[in-house]
């Protein structure tokens, strides 16, 4: 990430990502994926761009891993975890979204291999190969009914709101 002339780049800064749980009745959109030579399981998730919001973020992120338009419609809120994959803690924010539209033609971002519909039970039964325990986490919170409204997260940034 590009750091201003104004930055102290001596300040530390988290990972900051973004995850959607997007649901069909009782399953899931989960991405399988390979991460460092192995096959990982996760939610459409991703990162950050500069000057993108985070809600256009969970839409973007979506889309690219899975082929699927979706529109937010709830915060889940934020998780803090230490990833060991990169050594770095992440904030993750947690959306839930409605599948929309498929676009089965559309490629999908480099090592992602697929996007599958999976019930909890499956999701959890995934045991290690799950890339992260954010991902049923966020599931978790979302059946427990957590729902907050998407202008919990605003954005301040020049002609750009939620």
């Amino acid at each position: 990430m590009p750091i201003a002339n104004n930055e102290d780049t001596s300040v530390w800064c988290p990972r900051v990502t973004v995850a959607c749980v997007v649901t069909q009745g009782d399953r899931y959109l989960i991405v399988e994926e390979e991460v460092l030579g192995r096959v990982a399981y996760n939610q459409p998730a991703g990162h950050l761009d500069p000057g993108e919001t985070l809600q256009a973020a969970a839409v973007r992120e979506t889309l690219e891993e899975t082929g699927w338009t979706v529109r937010l419609e709830h915060f889940l809120g934020v998780w803090q975890w230490l990833s060991p994959e990169h050594g770095e803690q992440v904030l993750r924010f947690g959306f839930s979204a409605r599948a929309l539209h498929h676009d089965a033609s559309r490629p999908l971002d480099e090592g992602i291999r697929r996007a599958v519909w999976l019930r909890r039970d499956e999701i959890a039964a995934l045991g290690d190969r799950l890339r992260s325990p954010l991902i049923l986490g966020t599931i978790d919170s979302w059946l427990e009914g957590r729902r907050l409204p998407l202008d919990t997260v605003d954005s301040l940034l020049p002609g750009v709101h939620g």
